[in-house]
């Protein structure tokens, strides 16, 4: 196996037994780069920087958690003096002057950025196929996407070119690209990991999370990324419990529900029997399982696009070729804004302003809105009443394995459907994670488990004790062949 096949705390034991350099490290992973291009995982990569400052670090003492992990970074997050596009034409240009505290966090631990990866644009999308800088592949099968919109930072993982990355996930962003690519993705609670720096979407609903190969090294991620801080006025100073500790007590006793609205028309056959199995494994493992309801679940999806899209018409607004990125030619004042933003975005993105702008103009806001605000509030009032009964929420993290590229660009609505199962929890802002479960016809099925507010540790611990009775993370999508 490879280096880069390796997990970080894999990785980690041997940094500290001297087995490895850090520059070993970051070589093995630059090669895969080379080798892995054509997936297009990256919109900017770091490679002579990164290895300068892995082979500084072969002759000084471990600086933390992540010492010479290379790590890569969703393009929607700033680093002071490197572009930030979102992977949006409107950007193109923008170099950012100060760095997110999520990644000042990973630098802190020792981590080394080698480079931002591709996603959909403005973080709009299920399949990162509306970036501007063209398509990512999926990395078990070329043909097909890897999910959205963090689909760049799920392959970097995936194929080994990077050991840990950073997503968002707004409405599954992380969740849903974990799931089509085989990995550990995790949202965590609202509040629990800083938001300063991220470029925003829907701001009640954004959150950034890691991607990891197995739950041991997404305990890592989360460690090194959680924690308040003072720049981001939604951050909440709550404790931050030690995960990779956490994760490893066991699930004895442990109250896992099964909610029936999960399990309906439009999952795909494999995908119900892998995770129906996965319930099983939980139960050997000790847990106690029952069947549970959220009777609001059908109406998150058409409460999320109101919500979502009228946050990002009011965020986006700022792009008029003024302040940030492209400025078209004209010659006043509002034709700079018509040309600027009419070249800047894709067709997705300005299908989401206009659909926002249109729920928050004069006489639709009460019908609309408003109505979806409290429909919201009725959501997460079910999730509360769920973690009074079970402790750990089972479901699937997506109705199907990854679909052909192109198949679902023409249907809107059919696109947002694939996000069905993990929008209700960015709604109540709980956290969540995915996991691999099996796999169909070659392709990876997530399994998803959510929890009440700030208990990321009860959620690792379910998916580190699934881990142990499979071997599912173990594979691995690149090979020579």
């Amino acid at each position: 196996m490879e280096i880069c096949d390796k997990t970080i705390h894999e990785i980690k034991g041997m940094l500290a037994k001297k087995e490895i350099l850090p520059s070993e490290i970051m070589k093995s992973a630059l090669s895969r780069m080379e080798k892995t291009g054509k997936f297009a995982s990256f919109i900017k990569t770091f490679p002579e920087e990164a290895l300068k400052y892995a082979e500084e670090q072969d002759s000084a003492p471990l600086k933390g958690i992540l010492s010479g992990i290379p790590v890569a970074i969703k393009d929607n997050m700033c680093i002071e003096g490197k572009e930030t596009t979102c992977a949006s034409h409107i950007l193109r240009g923008f170099v950012a002057p100060y760095t997110a505290t999520v990644v000042q966090r990973l630098l802190n631990e020792g981590a080394i950025v080698i480079g931002k990866t591709n996603m959909d644009e403005f973080a709009m999308g299920s399949s990162t196929e509306t970036s501007f800088f063209g398509n990512t592949l999926n990395p078990w099968n070329k043909d097909m996407v890897p999910g959205g919109s963090s689909g760049g930072s799920a392959t970097s993982v995936s194929l080994g070119e990077a050991l840990g990355s950073l997503g968002s996930d707004t409405g599954g962003s992380i969740r849903q690209p974990a799931s089509l690519c085989g990995l550990v993705g995790l949202k965590p609670t609202y509040g629990r990991v800083s938001r300063y720096g991220l470029v925003a979407f829907a701001s009640s609903l954004d959150q950034i999370g890691p991607f990891a190969k197995d739950v041991e090294d997404a305990a890592i991620l989360l460690k090194a990324i959680s924690g308040y801080d003072a720049k981001d006025s939604t951050s909440v100073n709550a404790e931050v419990p030690d995960y990779p500790e956490e994760i490893k007590k066991g699930i004895k006793g442990l109250r896992i529900g099964v909610p029936g609205e999960y399990f309906l028309e439009g999952i795909d056959d494999e995908v119900g029997v892998c995770v129906r199995k996965a319930i099983k494994d939980l139960e050997h493992c000790g847990a106690e399982v029952k069947n549970i309801s959220l009777p609001r679940t059908e109406y998150a999806v058409a409460t999320y696009y109101i919500i979502a899209t009228a946050e990002a018409s009011s965020n986006l607004a700022r792009y008029d070729g003024v302040h940030y990125g492209l400025r078209e030619k004209a010659g006043n004042i509002i034709d700079l804004y018509k040309k600027t933003r009419s070249a800047g975005f894709g067709d997705e993105v300005k299908r989401r302003i206009i659909l926002g702008t249109y729920v928050l103009s004069s006489g639709y806001y009460d019908a609309y809105y408003l109505k979806a605000q409290k429909v919201r509030t009725l959501i997460k009032e079910d999730f509360s009443k769920a973690f009074g009964e079970v402790d750990v929420i089972v479901t699937p993290t997506s109705p199907t394995t990854a679909w052909k590229i192109g198949e679902k660009t023409d249907d809107p609505l059919k696109m947002y459907l694939s996000d069905i199962y993990t929008i209700s929890a960015n709604l109540a802002g709980i956290p969540a994670v995915s996991l691999n479960c099996g796999f169909s016809a070659g392709l990876p099925v997530g399994l998803q488990l959510q929890a009440a507010h700030f208990n990321e540790a009860v959620l690792l611990r379910t998916a580190y004790a699934f881990e142990q009775m499979n071997d599912y993370h173990k594979k691995r999508a690149f090979s020579e062949k």
